[in-house]
């Protein structure tokens, strides 16, 4: 396997930034008119006790997010192509700059909202009937009356942003652009390119010499590194609780999930409900050994294929037409969306030196557009079912709601993309016949669970222990944060598990753990997209009617309320109760399926 330079790869797998700006020049430009719309609106400073002054203000700050937006989608796409270009490492860091200085000048915008009386705000909403649209944006602000600090100390904390982020700029530049691991040597003695998106293709591999190798080359490199990686994790978790202290929240957890609009207790809830049904993933632990026929199951197996034959190759464009029809139960409305972003251009499909690791979507003001290192296989499938969940749902939120409305927030934003994987599970298993494909897939089934809401629970854990150590005053040492790994890692995959001591280094590679406690809602966003996808197939029109308008509210309303309307109630643990017994049912088909295989 041969990683291609950026040039190499075929434009038609490259994304369309030109859709952005059609040159660098034209975004240098846009860049320069960006920046100087920042000092306009720091002039509206002690001009929102008018309803006249706040509605102009509003308007004034919707024009220039929408330019800022764009520009610095642009700068993140570039970087994201290939991060050892220093042009748009430039770009992303003035980007961020230009982000920062934004903040920091208009940083007077919630104390002066917090100050208007209920019955003042009143009035001005008779007076300018258009300031309704502003109403939850309004209303979200004066949410954090209880954590706005005084003006001249809400535009110190701005200007602290752009260094908050150090850590992740950090980390992100040590891991897809400076770290490079030796070739992993298969038992033929063929030697394959070990990088962060070809370690789970390989690990995939029926050839178990090339799995252990690979796990070894790439997490020794972790290993050298690993004193490095403990300062940006600490440096990270510190300037979380330095913001939490800073505003009186109780935590720095408890300050994400305010912010999000999320009770604290669904955070809490998802790992105690995990823990009560542990018995089930320690159950396909055991189901995983004996297919494998090892005598001892190490952690490098985790990927491996549970029945023969199955790593069936799916090339790409086969993966859209099979994702296009799975996903006909949402309608034609949606799926001429997806068609489009199919046609034109919105996704980066294949891996090339340097470009950012793994996938994700990114929402924008032209369209979305969505990163993937593509190598033709079946998860790589269900990561672009995945991914383009989250364009459509992008899509559609900026279609419908105002600006200040059409950015969902995280703990919605899983449940989107996960639907969809489930909708093409569903689709896979209901067009084949054959036992053995079945198998396969199931088995695919069980490692969107296992991966998702296990060892997704488990970063949770990891990432609330490392806010408590940090909240504490305790040192985050490597040395301590191996240890914490290690006993989390087997807790969860229990003692039919050979927990390696290398794996004690795997929150070293978690991009995700510099997201501010992100990764929970990758489980609570399955476990209601199970319930979603299932309400889908069982009801048909009334349902896609209730996701499509879930799709399509933004922030409009709480992620609360936008799950309940659609027919999911997250503030119960039902949800995730019920996906456990899906797994627990979907390990048992798995042991009759394969009992004579």
């Amino acid at each position: 396997m041969k990683i291609p330079q950026r040039h190499e790869v075929d434009p038609k797998y490259q994304w369309a930034t030109t859709d952005l700006f059609p040159t660098d020049e034209a975004w240098e430009e846009a860049y320069a008119q960006a920046e100087a719309l920042i000092p306009g609106l720091a002039a509206y400073a002690g001009k929102l006790g008018t309803a006249q002054g706040l509605y102009d203000y509003l308007t004034a700050k919707d024009s220039a997010n929408a330019l800022i937006r764009r520009v610095s989608q642009y700068a993140s796409l570039r970087t994201d192509e290939d991060s050892r270009v220093a042009k748009y490492q430039d770009y992303s860091a003035r980007t961020g700059l230009m982000n920062t200085k934004l903040s920091a000048a208009i940083a007077w915008e919630t104390p002066e909202l917090l100050a208007l009386e209920d019955e003042v705000l009143e009035g001005f909403y008779a007076a300018i009937p258009a300031l309704e649209g502003y109403r939850r944006y309004i209303s979200s602000q004066r949410r954090f009356r209880a954590h706005t600090l005084s003006q001249p100390e809400e535009a110190l904390l701005a200007a602290a942003g752009n260094m908050a982020r150090a850590p992740q700029t950090a980390y992100s530049m040590l891991s897809n652009a400076d770290r490079t691991y030796p070739d992993a040597l298969d038992s033929e003695g063929n030697a394959h390119p070990v990088t962060n998106g070809t370690l789970v293709p390989l690990e995939s591999s029926t050839d178990r010499v090339l799995r252990k190798n690979a796990f070894e080359s790439y997490y020794r490199v972790l290993d050298s590194q690993k004193n490095t990686t403990a300062s940006l994790l600490s440096s990270n978790m510190k300037q979380l609780q330095f913001f939490s202290d800073a505003r009186k929240y109780p935590s720095s957890l408890a300050a994400s999930t305010f912010r999000n609009n999320v009770p604290e207790e669904v955070y809490h809830n998802l790992i105690d409900s995990v823990h009560k049904n542990m018995a089930t993933m320690h159950r396909y632990v055991r189901l995983r050994k004996k297919l494998l026929g090892v005598d001892e199951l190490h952690m490098y197996d985790v990927y491996a294929p549970m029945v023969p034959d199955g790593n069936t190759e799916y090339p790409y464009e086969e993966q859209k037409k099979i994702v296009y029809e799975a996903l006909a139960p949402l309608g034609e409305d949606y799926r001429a969306i997806l068609k489009e972003g199919f046609e034109s251009r919105w996704i980066d499909v294949r891996e090339n030196a340097g470009k950012r690791s793994g996938a994700y979507s990114s929402g924008g003001m032209v369209h979305p557009y969505v990163l993937l290192n593509n190598h033709d296989t079946l998860d790589n499938m269900f990561t672009l079912a995945h991914e383009m969940g989250h364009a459509i749902h992008s899509y559609l939120s900026n279609k419908t709601q105002r600006l200040v409305d059409s950015n969902y927030v995280i703990f919605v934003a899983e449940v989107a993309s996960t639907c969809n994987e489930a909708l093409l599970m569903e689709y896979m298993l209901k067009h084949t016949t054959d036992k053995k494909q079945r198998a396969v897939l199931i088995n695919h089934f069980l490692e969107q669970f296992k991966g998702t809401m296990f060892r997704q629970t488990m970063f949770a854990e990891f990432e609330r222990a490392c806010g408590e150590m940090t909240q504490k005053g305790e040192t985050m040492t490597a040395t301590k944060l191996n240890s914490l790994y290690l006993d989390l890692n087997k807790t969860y995959f229990g003692p039919d598990m050979i927990s390696d001591d290398l794996i004690a280094l795997e929150w070293s590679r978690i991009p995700h753990f510099y997201l501010n406690y992100y990764v929970f809602q990758y489980a609570t966003g399955y476990a209601a997209a199970i319930a979603l996808s299932r309400r889908i197939l069982r009801e048909g029109a009334p349902a896609v009617k209730d996701y499509l308008e879930f799709l399509s509210g933004g922030c409009s309303k709480s992620p609360i309320d936008l799950l309940k309307g659609a027919g999911v109630d997250m503030t119960t643990t039902a949800p995730i109760d019920d996906a456990l017994k899906l797994f627990d049912e979907l390990v048992a088909e798995m042991e009759e399926l394969t009992s004579n295989l």
